[in-house]
């Protein structure tokens, strides 16, 4: 059976054991508590429900969840505003388990247009297109050689959960690699309940949990942080370091895509490299 069911009760769990009492102002109680974090009543009594009926909501057994109820648990654990889109999107009825990842995987074209974008932005920009699942999709001559030869994969393993995770050369080239990891498991985890039946994030998943240790580590943490801008580091092997800014833009027609961009700063040491990267003719990159 596959694993990337999406489990309200999991998340919820974790979400729970990650708070302090003592932060909310609650007593530590005559006897010492058996696990972290707050207790089901505790939760229930902070959203204003009824103990069973939180613990019919965490054990996946409430069949329908008004909104506010979904805000009131959203306010008493605290959640991000990633979070509270999380557990809006698993909360609603899940099919039987037997039946989980049933829908077929369904094409991700990048229309003409964006392949245009793109293009213009060949000579100064690395950039590209992350579809369902981080599967990069398309991108231009520098996003295809910021970090790995993107040419040289296979078109199922250009992927950017598989390759933090599975590619031996990932650790080098992301010096800040645990900050990374995260990163990507966030953003998976909230693509995953957006689309929790999607055949590619299952398979995504599902090899990462039976392949790599950190990823499981970091997944069962039920982290949700989709992350779309930010800097990041790269130790490229034939320009040097890089210190770029990456920002991602959900396409309107297309909302399952996001156009990343890589830029720096006009006249720093890494915008030179940058240039210095597009200007190779035939680089080894790293596959």
């Amino acid at each position: 059976m596959l694993y990337a069911e999406i489990e309200i009760s999991s998340f919820l769990k974790a979400r729970r054991a990650a708070l302090d009492p003592a932060d909310l102002g609650l007593p530590g109680g005559v006897n010492r508590r058996r696990v972290r974090g707050l207790r089901r009543e505790e939760v229930a009594q902070l959203a204003g429900i009824s103990v069973d009926y939180y613990t019919r909501i965490e054990q996946g057994r409430a069949p329908a969840i008004s909104d506010s109820v979904l805000d009131a648990i959203a306010r008493a654990l605290r959640l991000s505003g990633g979070e509270v889109t999380y557990l809006r999107n698993i909360a609603v009825p899940r099919r039987p388990a037997a039946d989980c990842c049933a829908v077929p995987a369904r094409g991700q074209t990048v229309r003409p247009e964006i392949r245009q974008v793109l293009d213009a932005m060949a000579a100064t920009v690395p950039a590209l297109v992350i579809g369902r699942g981080l599967d990069i999709l398309a991108w231009n001559t520098l996003g295809g050689r910021i970090a790995f030869d993107l040419e040289a994969l296979a078109p199922d393993r250009r992927n950017t959960a598989l390759l933090v995770f599975l590619d031996p050369a990932a650790r080098a080239l992301h010096p800040d690699w645990e900050a990374k990891a995260v990163e990507v498991v966030g953003n998976l985890r909230a693509d995953s309940g957006r689309h929790p039946d999607d055949l590619r994030i299952c398979e995504v998943v599902n090899e990462l949990l039976a392949h790599s240790p950190d990823f499981r580590r970091i997944w069962e943490t039920q982290s949700v942080h989709e992350c779309l801008r930010g800097t990041k580091r790269i130790l490229h092997p034939h320009v040097g370091e890089l210190d770029v800014t990456f920002e991602s833009f959900r396409l309107s027609t297309d909302p399952d895509q996001a156009l990343v961009t890589y830029t720096a700063p006009r006249g720093s040491e890494t915008e030179r490299r940058i240039r210095e990267l597009g200007a190779l003719t035939d680089p080894v990159l790293t596959a």
